[in-house]
């Protein structure tokens, strides 16, 4: 089956942790690094696409497995082989590596270690430099002195964070994330992530049973990236994001996209809050 932006499928190529896939928000090719194949998170967000999610952590990561598999498939003869046979056209030119799977990647005790082993091979391949490091992450363990180590090394190699904001608030964080942090810590953890590494805010936009978000909602998004920026946070940018993945979450049948006007007009909005947007549909 061919690659594409609606099928983000773990085991494609048969490895533990290595996985190909066309991302909307990198444009194009990713090799997706899964640190948590036992389908653990510390969130369970109800748009996850992850079938048996369970709440946890990462297991131990056997890194020199880890490397192989990555070594392996990063191979120019192997790599360019598998994407003739399995990219469509237009889609075949490698856009980043990416910590993102199936929980939350800065959990792993090695986070720091996989950061270190995946520069060596981008500068062994030639890809440092060119080809980023990115790191998908929901943001709630930043506060780690040993998740703030990774997130130097992901910046030394230039690197970037996506950092998960859905919402601005604590009840929407708990509706969408089921996550009881909280909205003031979340925002702690941001601040200190962009001043760590650059970090684009994520945000996934949709209706849930047919309703988009609230005014309230939104005005608390928006007034929230006005603070950011008059803090001068150096963040680079909001990749907001629509619901295109089918959920395998109890609430799954409550999802749907919303109109693209609507996302159009929210990206406005964010843009004159003070932050650039990429919008993906």
């Amino acid at each position: 089956m061919a690659l594409s932006t609606t099928d983000h499928d773990r085991g494609r190529i048969g490895k533990t942790y290595v996985y190909p896939v066309i991302s909307r928000r990198a444009r194009g090719l990713s090799v997706g690094i899964n640190l948590n194949p036992n389908k653990a998170c510390n969130w369970r967000c109800v748009y996850c696409q992850v079938p048996g999610l369970v709440a946890g952590n990462s297991p131990k990561i056997d890194l020199a497995l880890l490397e192989r598999e990555l070594r392996e498939f990063l191979d120019p003869k192997v790599l360019g082989a598998w994407l003739e046979k399995h990219a469509p056209a237009g889609t075949r030119e490698l856009r980043d590596l990416a910590l993102s799977g199936d929980g939350e990647s800065t959990s792993a005790e090695e986070f720091p270690d996989v950061v270190e082993r995946i520069g060596a091979l981008l500068r062994e391949f030639g890809h440092a430099g060119r080809v980023p490091l990115t790191l998908i992450t929901n943001g709630s363990l930043i506060q780690q002195p040993r998740v703030q180590q990774g997130l130097a090394g992901i910046a030394r190699i230039g690197g970037r964070i996506w950092f998960k904001l859905d919402s601005a608030t604590d009840a929407g964080m708990r509706a969408l994330n089921s996550s009881a942090l909280g909205i003031e810590k979340q925002r702690k953890n941001l601040v200190l992530c962009a001043s760590l590494a650059p970090t684009w805010i994520q945000t996934m936009a949709l209706a849930r049973k047919g309703a988009p978000p609230s005014d309230a909602e939104r005005a608390a998004y928006l007034e929230l990236v006005r603070g950011l920026v008059a803090g001068r946070v150096p963040l680079k940018g909001v990749l907001l994001y629509g619901y295109a993945r089918t959920s395998h979450q109890p609430e799954a049948h409550e999802l749907s996209a919303l109109p693209r006007e609507w996302m159009e007009r929210y990206a406005d909005e964010i843009r004159a809050a003070g932050l650039p947007v990429e919008l993906s549909l």
